[in-house]
C-alpha cells in the first residue's frame, strides 16, 4: 500500500481546499490502495500561536495590503531560502518523528514553507525513500519560495504558471501542468445551466471571504437590483451572517443566505455569475464550474496572476469599488446577456474539474 504526506496550512484556504481535493481524490482512485494522511503541521505544532499567527496575517493582507505587497516582492527576489525556517524547531522535530512513523513514499506540499523545511531536514537531494512533489496553488504571479527549493515535482494549475518556473530554469521533466486539486464533485455531472432570461433568472452568487466590514453594503445595493437572484455566503462570521441577515430583512426582494458549507460546487454551478475576490481556489472553482467571474478585491502579490488572468481570458472583470461592481453585474447581464454569453463560452473551455483524479492517478505512478 502506498503511503501519501499531504501537507497544508490555514493561511489562505487556498491551500486547504487544494490539500481536500488531492486526499479525495486519492480516496476515489484508490480507496483501498493508499494510505493518505493529511496534516497541518503549524496547527498541530503550535495551537493557539498558529491561531493568532493567522488573525495576524489575514489582518495584514486585507487591512494593510500595500505592506503585505512589499513583503511578498522581497519573498521573490531571494535567491535562498535555506536556513530561513530553523525558528520552527519545534516543527520539523515534529515532522521528524511522523516522517520516521508513517515512512511516507511521496510528501505532498501544498504551502511553500515546507520544502524548505524537508530541505533543512533531508538535505537538498532529499532521501531516496521519500518522493517530494509541490503542488503551487497560485495562477501566474508564482513567488520564488514556491520553487527555489528541491523536489522530484512541481505540480501547476495552467502553462501561464508552469512557463514561470520554466523561466526560472527548473528542468521541464519536474513540470506537470494537471490544473488545480479543486473538489472532486466538479467532476461529476451537473445540471445544465441555462442561459440568463426573465424565465430561467439571472442568479448571482456574492462569496464574502474579504472586506467583510464593506460587504453588507455591498449585499444592500445587490439586493436593490429587481433583474438578479443573489445568493450571499457568510462563511463562519457570525456577526457578517447577523449584518446581511438584518438587511434581508428589511429589503423588499428577498435573497439567500449561506454559512459556511461543503455545496460551493453546487452552488457555482446553479449561479450565472459569482462576485469575490481573486483566491486561488476561488477562481480556479468558478472556472471548474463554468461561472463568469465579477473579482472585486485582490491580494497584492499571489492574487493578482489569479485576477490578470480572469480578465486576460475574457472571463470575467475586476471591480474594485461598489459603484464598478453594480455596473458590472448590470453589464453583463444587458442586450440580452451578451457579456455573459461571452464569458461563459470562454470560462467554459479553462477549467479542469478533473484536476484532482488526475493528480491523485500521477502520485499513485510515482
Amino acid at each position: 500500500m502506498k503511503k501519501i504526506l499531504i501537507l497544508t496550512a490555514r493561511f489562505g484556504e487556498g491551500h486547504n481546499s487544494a490539500a481536500r481535493g488531492i486526499r479525495d481524490g486519492l480516496r476515489k482512485i484508490s480507496p483501498d490502495g493508499a494510505h493518505v494522511e493529511l496534516h497541518d503541521l503549524f496547527a498541530e505544532t503550535y495551537g493557539f500561536g498558529n491561531d493568532w499567527a493567522r488573525v495576524l496575517y489575514m489582518g495584514m493582507i486585507n487591512r494593510l495590503p500595500r505592506v503585505w505587497g512589499v513583503i511578498y516582492r522581497w519573498l521573490d527576489r531571494q535567491e535562498k531560502f535555506a536556513g530561513d525556517f530553523r525558528v520552527f524547531f519545534s516543527l520539523k522535530n515534529y515532522l521528524r518523528r511522523m516522517l520516521a512513523r508513517l515512512q511516507p513514499d511521496v510528501i505532498v506540499s501544498v504551502y511553500p514553507a515546507y520544502p524548505h523545511m524537508l530541505d533543512e531536514l533531508l538535505g537538498w537531494e532529499g532521501s531516496p525513500q521519500h518522493k517530494r512533489v509541490v503542488v503551487i496553488t497560485d495562477s501566474i504571479s508564482v513567488n520564488a519560495i514556491w520553487y527555489r527549493c528541491s523536489a522530484d515535482y512541481f505540480l501547476l494549475p495552467n502553462e501561464e504558471s508552469a512557463q514561470v518556473l520554466r523561466d526560472a530554469g527548473i528542468p521541464p521533466e519536474k513540470i506537470k501542468t494537471f490544473g488545480f486539486p479543486v473538489s472532486t464533485v466538479f467532476a461529476q455531472p451537473g445540471e445544465i445551466r441555462l442561459p440568463p432570461s426573465d424565465q430561467t433568472g439571472r442568479r448571482v452568487l456574492y462569496i464574502i471571504n474579504a472586506n467583510t466590514s464593506a460587504a453588507p453594503e455591498l449585499v444592500r445595493r445587490l439586493a436593490a437590483l429587481p433583474e438578479i437572484q443573489l445568493t450571499v455566503t457568510v462563511g463562519r462570521n457570525a456577526g457578517l451572517k447577523v449584518s446581511v441577515d438584518k438587511i434581508r430583512d428589511a429589503v423588499t426582494q428577498q435573497f439567500e443566505t449561506v454559512d459556511w458549507s461543503d455545496e460551493l460546487p453546487r452552488l457555482l454551478r446553479a449561479n450565472h455569475l459569482v462576485i469575490s475576490k481573486a483566491g486561488g481556489a476561488t477562481v480556479q472553482e468558478a472556472m471548474s464550474a463554468a461561472c463568469p467571474m465579477i473579482v472585486n478585491h485582490v491580494i497584492p502579490g499571489q492574487e493578482e496572476g489569479n485576477a490578470r488572468f480572469i480578465v486576460k481570458t475574457k472571463s470575467g472583470t475586476i471591480a474594485r469599488t461598489h459603484d464598478e461592481v453594480i455596473a458590472a453585474v448590470q453589464e453583463v447581464f444587458a442586450n440580452d446577456a451578451a457579456q455573459w454569453r461571452e464569458w461563459s463560452t470562454n470560462i467554459s473551455q479553462l477549467g479542469r474539474p478533473t484536476a484532482s483524479l488526475e493528480i491523485a492517478k500521477f502520485l499513485l505512478s510515482i
